[in-house]
């Protein structure tokens, strides 16, 4: 018995010191609010000893080096009948910023779905730094009906950042805004040309944001082309809340063109590249259009447009871009130029009625322009909105004087 107690007495000892030793770690603190991470497109390269942290979205916890499906529901349909809607996440094993992508939030615009796909089934998570998050059918309401808007007739990407008391479409709207987009550090949002229109591949961003502007520089040799958003529209929201936000552009709706996916791919590719998240072997090194002014030409007369020119072709003032020609009586009507440029979207041929937007022609900013910041007298393009007009703030409905409501006769 006298030879146990100093085994006794060593032992109460050191449970004694254990104790002592867990009473003085602090307790873990409460999660903090949504903030952004304030990389400002600093790519000063991290330490590479460093190791990221978990990280939390949608309720769940993503540790590092690993590739998560989550699901994102904005609990607005009966439960029994509610499809969540999948977000991709590549969370990397080094700590960096948190870059999105969201596509289909019209949900006949197919390119972006594929796009997101690629290029998050593509990377390895265990090479990359910072976080990606990808949405490939943000309406899956309108993608299972081949429609560009949700089932309330209502275009989504009209009514952000949302209103958790408004109609079913600016509620869903606050509830991606909030429970997503406010998590990211940058914002890619991909659409496609709408109505039987097609556009050259892309970039659309407010290069008056000085942050916008040095993002929209990390796509590689896609064109850029001046313009804030109109209202509600997500990259604005995004946009006004800090987050630098471009909208990528590929091709037109309904059917998958894969020459617009690849350019697509190849510009992600580029950014990650370029914000040391990712590299890549292959850069796209061609200098970059940047179009600080277009506009829209419109047919003067109704009847079946042939056009005479293609996406990307450069014309000058008063070259013919189409017909449109009256199929009784076999008139026509010239489609003229207004200007030096390069064709950035168009009509297909199709029926057109006077007033109809054929083509899109975007003016490359010189070197000396560029040199400069943007000047003041520089107005904002015009944009195509859902019917054919430009893209201004919608007319608010009598029934709901707090937001803002498409016309639903489109």
């Amino acid at each position: 018995m006298k030879c146990l107690l100093p085994i006794l007495l060593l032992l109460c000892f050191s449970l004694s010191m254990k104790a002592l030793a867990n009473e003085a770690e602090p307790d873990e603190p409460a999660p903090s609010p949504v903030q952004h991470q304030d990389h400002s497109l600093d790519n000063t390269p991290q330490n590479d000893t460093d190791l990221a942290s978990p990280i939390t979205l949608l309720n769940n916890t993503i540790a590092p080096g690993t590739f998560r499906t989550l699901h994102w529901s904005p609990g607005l349909s009966m439960n029994s009948l509610n499809t969540p809607v999948p977000v991709l996440v590549a969370h990397g094993v080094k700590p960096g910023p948190m870059m999105c992508m969201t596509a289909a939030i019209h949900g006949d615009e197919l390119n972006g779905i594929e796009i997101v796909r690629q290029v998050l089934h593509q990377l390895e998570p265990d090479d990359l730094r910072g976080t990606i998050i990808g949405m490939p059918i943000v309406n899956l309401d309108g993608f299972r009906r081949a429609s560009r808007y949700m089932s309330d007739r209502r275009d989504l990407n009209r009514f952000f950042p949302g209103n958790p008391a408004g109609s079913y479409a600016s509620r869903v709207a606050h509830s991606l805004f909030h429970k997503v987009i406010l998590h990211c550090d940058y914002l890619v949002d991909i659409h496609t040309g709408s109505f039987l229109r097609t556009n050259l591949p892309q970039l659309r961003g407010d290069l008056k944001n000085p942050m916008i502007l040095e993002f929209s520089r990390h796509f590689g040799g896609m064109g850029v082309l001046h313009h804030s958003g109109g209202p509600g529209t997500l990259r604005r929201a995004a946009a006004d809340s800090g987050i630098p936000a471009i909208t990528m552009e590929t091709g037109g709706p309904h059917s998958l063109d894969q020459e617009s996916v690849s350019h697509g791919v190849k510009g992600i590719k580029n950014l990650l590249h370029n914000l040391e998240m990712y590299k890549t072997v292959r850069l796209w090194l061609i200098p970059q259009p940047v179009f600080y002014q277009s506009t829209w030409v419109r047919s003067s007369s109704g009847g079946i447009m042939l056009s005479k020119v293609e996406l990307d072709e450069k014309v000058k003032k008063g070259q013919l871009l189409g017909k449109v020609v009256d199929p009784i009586t076999n008139t026509s009507s010239d489609i003229i130029s207004p200007l030096d440029g390069i064709v950035l979207g168009k009509a297909l041929d199709q029926v057109v009625s006077p007033g109809f937007a054929t083509f899109h022609i975007g003016i490359i900013a010189t070197e000396e322009q560029l040199a400069e910041p943007i000047p003041a007298a520089v107005t904002e393009p015009e944009l195509e909105g859902e019917n054919g007009d430009s893209m201004t703030s919608p007319p608010i409905a009598p029934t709901e004087t707090s937001e803002p409501f498409q016309d639903m006769d489109s």
